[in-house]
Protein backbone atom coordinates (compact mmCIF):
# COMPACT_ATOMS: atom_id res chain seq x y z
CA UNK A 1 0.00 0.00 0.00
CA UNK A 2 2.81 2.58 0.98
CA UNK A 3 4.28 1.73 -2.49
CA UNK A 4 1.22 2.28 -4.43
CA UNK A 5 1.03 5.21 -2.50
CA UNK A 6 4.26 6.90 -3.32
CA UNK A 7 3.68 5.81 -6.97
CA UNK A 8 0.48 7.74 -7.37
CA UNK A 9 1.98 10.41 -5.23
CA UNK A 10 4.92 11.10 -7.59
CA UNK A 11 2.79 10.52 -11.21
CA UNK A 12 0.05 12.87 -9.99
CA UNK A 13 2.02 15.82 -8.31
CA UNK A 14 1.41 18.69 -7.64
CA UNK A 15 -2.54 17.60 -7.72
CA UNK A 16 -3.15 21.62 -9.30
CA UNK A 17 -5.67 23.39 -11.50
CA UNK A 18 -7.33 19.92 -13.14
CA UNK A 19 -8.94 21.00 -16.16
CA UNK A 20 -11.14 18.77 -19.11
CA UNK A 21 -9.38 19.05 -22.41
CA UNK A 22 -12.89 17.59 -24.16
CA UNK A 23 -10.32 14.95 -25.56
CA UNK A 24 -10.34 10.77 -24.22
CA UNK A 25 -7.66 10.45 -21.22
CA UNK A 26 -7.11 7.24 -23.29
CA UNK A 27 -5.32 9.07 -26.61
CA UNK A 28 -2.01 8.71 -25.68
CA UNK A 29 -2.17 5.27 -26.41
CA UNK A 30 -2.21 5.74 -29.84
CA UNK A 31 -0.12 8.79 -29.80
CA UNK A 32 3.28 9.29 -31.62
CA UNK A 33 5.97 8.15 -29.86
CA UNK A 34 7.95 10.82 -28.47
CA UNK A 35 10.56 12.51 -29.73
CA UNK A 36 12.84 13.08 -27.27
CA UNK A 37 13.53 10.84 -23.84
CA UNK A 38 16.59 10.68 -22.07
CA UNK A 39 18.08 7.70 -19.94
CA UNK A 40 17.31 9.19 -16.71
CA UNK A 41 13.43 9.17 -17.88
CA UNK A 42 13.89 5.11 -19.11
CA UNK A 43 15.68 4.42 -16.11
CA UNK A 44 13.01 6.12 -13.31
CA UNK A 45 9.91 4.43 -15.55
CA UNK A 46 11.41 1.01 -14.75
CA UNK A 47 12.36 1.97 -11.12
CA UNK A 48 9.48 2.86 -10.06
CA UNK A 49 7.30 0.28 -10.54
CA UNK A 50 9.99 -2.89 -10.44
CA UNK A 51 9.33 -2.66 -6.49
CA UNK A 52 5.34 -2.80 -6.77
CA UNK A 53 6.43 -5.66 -9.66
CA UNK A 54 7.93 -7.52 -6.76
CA UNK A 55 5.91 -6.50 -3.88
CA UNK A 56 2.88 -7.97 -5.75
CA UNK A 57 4.39 -11.26 -7.21
CA UNK A 58 5.30 -11.82 -3.71
CA UNK A 59 2.65 -11.36 -2.01
CA UNK A 60 1.05 -13.89 -4.74
CA UNK A 61 4.06 -16.69 -4.18
CA UNK A 62 2.88 -16.48 -0.59
CA UNK A 63 -0.61 -17.31 -0.66
CA UNK A 64 0.16 -20.17 -3.01
CA UNK A 65 -0.60 -19.05 -6.87
CA UNK A 66 2.79 -19.81 -8.05
CA UNK A 67 1.59 -20.33 -11.90
CA UNK A 68 -0.24 -16.77 -11.88
CA UNK A 69 2.14 -14.56 -9.83
CA UNK A 70 4.27 -12.64 -12.38
CA UNK A 71 1.00 -12.07 -14.80
CA UNK A 72 -1.10 -11.14 -11.56
CA UNK A 73 1.65 -8.79 -10.48
CA UNK A 74 2.24 -7.27 -13.97
CA UNK A 75 -1.05 -6.95 -15.26
CA UNK A 76 -2.15 -4.84 -11.50
CA UNK A 77 1.07 -2.68 -12.19
CA UNK A 78 -0.14 -1.94 -15.66
CA UNK A 79 -3.75 -1.13 -14.65
CA UNK A 80 -2.69 1.20 -12.25
CA UNK A 81 -0.06 3.10 -14.76
CA UNK A 82 -2.82 3.12 -17.40
CA UNK A 83 -5.14 4.84 -14.97
CA UNK A 84 -2.32 7.09 -13.48
CA UNK A 85 -1.37 8.19 -17.35
CA UNK A 86 -5.16 8.72 -18.06
CA UNK A 87 -5.22 11.04 -14.87
CA UNK A 88 -2.45 12.58 -15.96
CA UNK A 89 -4.18 14.15 -18.96
CA UNK A 90 -5.98 16.33 -16.60
CA UNK A 91 -3.02 17.78 -15.53
CA UNK A 92 -1.74 20.88 -16.97
CA UNK A 93 1.86 19.53 -15.85
CA UNK A 94 2.13 16.17 -16.65
CA UNK A 95 1.52 15.04 -20.09
CA UNK A 96 0.57 11.28 -20.61
CA UNK A 97 2.89 9.22 -22.81
CA UNK A 98 2.49 5.43 -24.16
CA UNK A 99 6.29 5.26 -23.68
CA UNK A 100 5.88 5.87 -19.81
CA UNK A 101 2.98 3.15 -19.47
CA UNK A 102 4.97 0.64 -21.46
CA UNK A 103 8.14 1.59 -19.45
CA UNK A 104 6.29 1.14 -16.32
CA UNK A 105 4.55 -2.55 -17.37
CA UNK A 106 8.26 -3.65 -18.29
CA UNK A 107 9.36 -2.43 -15.05
CA UNK A 108 6.37 -4.32 -12.98
CA UNK A 109 7.44 -7.19 -14.95
CA UNK A 110 11.05 -7.05 -14.29
CA UNK A 111 10.43 -7.06 -10.98
CA UNK A 112 7.84 -9.74 -10.83
CA UNK A 113 10.22 -12.06 -12.46
CA UNK A 114 12.95 -11.06 -9.74
CA UNK A 115 10.25 -11.82 -7.21
CA UNK A 116 9.60 -15.29 -8.77
CA UNK A 117 13.33 -16.06 -9.52
CA UNK A 118 14.16 -15.36 -6.03
CA UNK A 119 11.45 -18.13 -4.67
CA UNK A 120 12.62 -20.63 -7.34
CA UNK A 121 15.88 -20.21 -5.74
CA UNK A 122 14.94 -20.62 -2.18
CA UNK A 123 16.10 -17.20 -1.84
CA UNK A 124 13.01 -16.03 0.29
CA UNK A 125 12.65 -19.37 2.37
CA UNK A 126 16.65 -18.34 3.23
CA UNK A 127 16.07 -14.50 4.08
CA UNK A 128 13.27 -15.57 6.13
CA UNK A 129 15.52 -18.05 8.15
CA UNK A 130 18.17 -15.22 8.16
CA UNK A 131 15.54 -12.39 9.01
CA UNK A 132 14.63 -14.67 12.52
CA UNK A 133 18.05 -15.28 13.30
CA UNK A 134 18.82 -11.40 12.90
CA UNK A 135 15.96 -9.91 13.81
CA UNK A 136 12.91 -10.46 16.78
CA UNK A 137 9.29 -11.11 15.69
CA UNK A 138 7.50 -7.85 15.35
CA UNK A 139 11.02 -5.84 13.71
CA UNK A 140 8.71 -5.44 10.45
CA UNK A 141 7.65 -1.18 11.32
CA UNK A 142 11.88 -0.81 12.01
CA UNK A 143 12.84 -2.66 8.75
CA UNK A 144 10.41 -0.66 6.83
CA UNK A 145 11.83 2.29 8.38
CA UNK A 146 15.40 1.68 7.97
CA UNK A 147 14.74 0.76 4.44
CA UNK A 148 13.33 4.10 3.48
CA UNK A 149 15.99 6.25 5.31
CA UNK A 150 18.18 6.10 2.31
CA UNK A 151 15.53 6.70 -0.05
CA UNK A 152 14.69 9.91 2.49
CA UNK A 153 18.30 10.92 2.42
CA UNK A 154 18.48 11.18 -1.09
CA UNK A 155 15.99 15.03 -1.19
CA UNK A 156 18.48 17.29 -0.57
CA UNK A 157 18.85 18.45 3.29
CA UNK A 158 20.10 22.20 4.74
CA UNK A 159 21.91 20.04 7.40
CA UNK A 160 23.48 16.92 6.25
CA UNK A 161 21.49 13.42 7.29
CA UNK A 162 18.77 15.82 8.47
CA UNK A 163 15.62 14.60 8.10
CA UNK A 164 11.88 16.33 8.97
CA UNK A 165 13.23 20.23 8.53
CA UNK A 166 9.43 21.35 7.98
CA UNK A 167 8.20 24.04 10.28
CA UNK A 168 9.43 27.00 8.07
CA UNK A 169 7.86 25.36 5.26
CA UNK A 170 4.62 24.24 7.12
CA UNK A 171 4.42 28.12 8.06
CA UNK A 172 4.18 29.65 4.70
CA UNK A 173 2.08 26.76 3.60
CA UNK A 174 -0.42 27.62 6.35
CA UNK A 175 -0.16 31.31 5.21
CA UNK A 176 -1.29 30.92 1.95
CA UNK A 177 -4.32 28.97 2.41
CA UNK A 178 -5.31 31.48 5.02
CA UNK A 179 -4.49 34.72 3.12
CA UNK A 180 -7.16 36.98 2.64
CA UNK A 181 -9.17 35.15 5.34
CA UNK A 182 -9.78 36.09 9.12
CA UNK A 183 -7.88 32.45 10.37
CA UNK A 184 -4.65 34.38 9.09
CA UNK A 185 -4.09 35.96 12.44
CA UNK A 186 -4.70 33.13 14.12
CA UNK A 187 -1.28 31.57 13.21
CA UNK A 188 1.64 32.42 15.52
CA UNK A 189 4.08 35.17 14.96
CA UNK A 190 7.90 34.70 15.29
CA UNK A 191 9.13 38.20 17.30
CA UNK A 192 12.55 37.09 15.44
CA UNK A 193 13.94 35.32 12.56
CA UNK A 194 15.13 31.77 12.30
CA UNK A 195 19.02 32.00 12.69
CA UNK A 196 21.11 29.33 10.96
CA UNK A 197 22.74 27.00 12.99
CA UNK A 198 26.17 27.53 14.67
CA UNK A 199 28.93 24.73 14.10
CA UNK A 200 27.97 23.80 17.39
CA UNK A 201 24.72 23.12 16.89
CA UNK A 202 25.06 21.64 13.42
CA UNK A 203 28.03 18.74 14.77
CA UNK A 204 24.52 17.94 17.35
CA UNK A 205 22.28 17.18 14.76
CA UNK A 206 24.27 15.46 12.32
CA UNK A 207 25.61 13.01 15.28
CA UNK A 208 21.88 12.76 16.42
CA UNK A 209 21.12 12.03 12.24
CA UNK A 210 23.32 9.20 12.32
CA UNK A 211 22.35 7.41 15.47
CA UNK A 212 19.12 7.97 14.91
CA UNK A 213 18.92 4.47 12.38
CA UNK A 214 21.49 2.74 14.69
CA UNK A 215 18.90 3.26 17.47
CA UNK A 216 16.20 2.24 15.40
CA UNK A 217 18.72 -0.86 14.51
CA UNK A 218 19.40 -1.96 17.62
CA UNK A 219 15.84 -2.15 19.38
CA UNK A 220 15.11 -5.17 16.86
CA UNK A 221 18.80 -6.23 15.96
CA UNK A 222 19.76 -9.44 18.27
CA UNK A 223 23.05 -9.25 19.43
CA UNK A 224 25.65 -6.96 19.69
CA UNK A 225 27.87 -8.30 17.07
CA UNK A 226 24.70 -7.82 14.40
CA UNK A 227 24.73 -4.20 15.88
CA UNK A 228 27.81 -3.25 15.09
CA UNK A 229 27.07 -4.62 10.95
CA UNK A 230 24.54 -2.23 11.13
CA UNK A 231 26.42 0.69 12.49
CA UNK A 232 29.10 0.23 9.77
CA UNK A 233 26.48 -0.15 7.15
CA UNK A 234 24.31 3.01 8.47
CA UNK A 235 26.79 5.83 8.97
CA UNK A 236 28.02 4.27 5.10
CA UNK A 237 24.80 4.18 3.92
CA UNK A 238 24.26 7.73 5.43
CA UNK A 239 27.59 9.33 3.78
CA UNK A 240 27.04 7.60 -0.04
CA UNK A 241 23.66 8.48 -0.28
CA UNK A 242 23.90 12.47 0.98
CA UNK A 243 26.78 12.19 -1.41
CA UNK A 244 24.57 10.77 -4.39
CA UNK A 245 21.93 13.95 -3.01
CA UNK A 246 24.78 16.66 -3.39
CA UNK A 247 25.74 15.03 -7.14
CA UNK A 248 22.24 15.19 -8.27
CA UNK A 249 21.84 18.50 -7.43
CA UNK A 250 24.93 20.47 -7.72
CA UNK A 251 26.76 17.95 -10.27
CA UNK A 252 29.06 15.45 -9.54
CA UNK A 253 32.35 17.76 -8.65
CA UNK A 254 30.43 18.77 -5.63
CA UNK A 255 29.34 15.52 -4.28
CA UNK A 256 31.65 15.72 -1.13
CA UNK A 257 31.10 19.67 -0.90
CA UNK A 258 28.93 19.05 2.36
CA UNK A 259 31.59 17.28 4.13
CA UNK A 260 33.34 20.07 5.86
CA UNK A 261 34.55 20.30 9.58
CA UNK A 262 31.02 20.24 11.58
CA UNK A 263 29.78 17.37 9.42
CA UNK A 264 32.96 15.17 10.09
CA UNK A 265 33.33 15.96 13.42
CA UNK A 266 29.45 15.56 13.71
CA UNK A 267 29.34 11.88 11.93
CA UNK A 268 32.63 10.54 14.07
CA UNK A 269 30.50 11.57 17.27
CA UNK A 270 27.49 10.07 15.92
CA UNK A 271 29.66 6.83 15.39
CA UNK A 272 31.42 6.83 18.79
CA UNK A 273 27.95 7.25 20.67
CA UNK A 274 26.68 4.70 18.42
CA UNK A 275 29.37 2.06 19.48
CA UNK A 276 29.09 2.94 23.02
CA UNK A 277 25.69 2.40 22.57
CA UNK A 278 25.94 -1.13 21.27
CA UNK A 279 25.25 -3.27 24.38
CA UNK A 280 22.25 -1.42 25.34
CA UNK A 281 18.50 -3.51 25.96
CA UNK A 282 16.40 -3.26 23.31
CA UNK A 283 13.76 -1.23 25.50
CA UNK A 284 16.15 1.26 26.22
CA UNK A 285 17.25 1.86 22.98
CA UNK A 286 13.78 2.89 22.36
CA UNK A 287 13.65 5.23 24.95
CA UNK A 288 16.86 6.85 23.55
CA UNK A 289 15.34 7.00 20.22
CA UNK A 290 12.61 8.76 21.38
CA UNK A 291 14.94 11.11 23.22
CA UNK A 292 17.42 11.71 20.40
CA UNK A 293 14.26 12.38 17.50
CA UNK A 294 12.88 14.98 20.00
CA UNK A 295 15.91 16.40 20.65
CA UNK A 296 17.22 16.41 16.30
CA UNK A 297 14.22 17.87 15.55
CA UNK A 298 13.54 20.67 17.73
CA UNK A 299 17.69 21.59 16.73
CA UNK A 300 17.28 21.22 13.25
CA UNK A 301 13.55 23.10 13.04
CA UNK A 302 15.03 26.22 14.81
CA UNK A 303 17.38 26.96 11.61
CA UNK A 304 16.18 28.38 8.35
CA UNK A 305 16.13 26.29 5.21
CA UNK A 306 18.52 29.36 3.39
CA UNK A 307 18.37 30.91 0.02
CA UNK A 308 20.90 28.91 -1.60
CA UNK A 309 19.12 25.37 -0.46
CA UNK A 310 15.58 26.93 -1.15
CA UNK A 311 16.84 27.18 -5.35
CA UNK A 312 18.30 23.80 -4.71
CA UNK A 313 14.42 22.66 -4.17
CA UNK A 314 13.34 24.19 -6.91
CA UNK A 315 15.73 22.07 -8.88
CA UNK A 316 13.80 19.06 -8.05
CA UNK A 317 10.47 20.13 -7.49
CA UNK A 318 10.29 22.18 -11.03
CA UNK A 319 13.02 20.63 -12.99
CA UNK A 320 14.17 17.07 -14.03
CA UNK A 321 13.80 15.60 -11.09
CA UNK A 322 10.04 16.38 -10.54
CA UNK A 323 9.54 12.16 -10.75
CA UNK A 324 11.73 11.39 -7.45
CA UNK A 325 9.86 14.55 -5.74
CA UNK A 326 6.97 12.40 -4.82
CA UNK A 327 8.74 9.53 -4.06
CA UNK A 328 11.41 10.99 -1.92
CA UNK A 329 10.34 14.98 -0.72
CA UNK A 330 7.68 13.14 1.73
CA UNK A 331 9.67 11.27 3.11
CA UNK A 332 12.40 13.44 3.63
CA UNK A 333 10.13 15.65 5.74
CA UNK A 334 8.23 12.87 7.54
CA UNK A 335 10.21 9.78 8.30
CA UNK A 336 11.26 11.20 11.59
CA UNK A 337 8.10 11.59 12.85
CA UNK A 338 7.28 8.17 11.52
CA UNK A 339 10.00 6.96 13.57
CA UNK A 340 8.30 8.84 16.30
CA UNK A 341 5.47 7.57 16.26
CA UNK A 342 6.67 4.01 15.68
CA UNK A 343 8.95 4.24 19.01
CA UNK A 344 5.97 5.72 20.98
CA UNK A 345 3.61 2.52 19.68
CA UNK A 346 6.46 0.09 20.39
CA UNK A 347 6.72 1.41 23.84
CA UNK A 348 2.98 1.53 24.72
CA UNK A 349 2.66 -1.80 23.17
CA UNK A 350 5.49 -3.60 25.42
CA UNK A 351 4.80 -1.59 28.31
CA UNK A 352 0.60 -3.19 28.21
CA UNK A 353 2.32 -6.49 27.54
CA UNK A 354 4.23 -6.46 30.26
CA UNK A 355 1.12 -4.62 32.53
CA UNK A 356 -0.87 -8.42 31.09
CA UNK A 357 2.23 -10.62 32.02
CA UNK A 358 2.45 -9.22 35.78
CA UNK A 359 -1.21 -9.76 36.34
CA UNK A 360 -1.07 -13.24 35.08
CA UNK A 361 1.80 -13.89 37.13
CA UNK A 362 0.09 -12.84 40.28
Amino acid sequence: MATVCLIVYASLYPFAEWRNQGISPLNFLTAPLPRYWTGFDVGVNLAGYAPLGFLLALAALRSGRLRWAVSVAVLSAAALSLSLEALQSYLPSRVPSNVDFALNSAGAWLGACSAWLLEKAGAIARWSRVRARWFVRDARGALVLLALWPVALLFPASVPLGLGQVIERLEHWLAEILADTPFLEWLPVRDIELQPLVPGAEVICVALGALIPCLLAYGVVRTWPQRAFFLVAALATGIVLTALSAALSYGPAHAWAWLDLPVQVGLIMGGVLALLLLPVPRRASAALLLVALCLHLSLLNQAPVGPYFAETLQIWEQGRFVRFNGLVQWLGWLWPFAALVYVLVRLSVRKAAEAVESKIEA
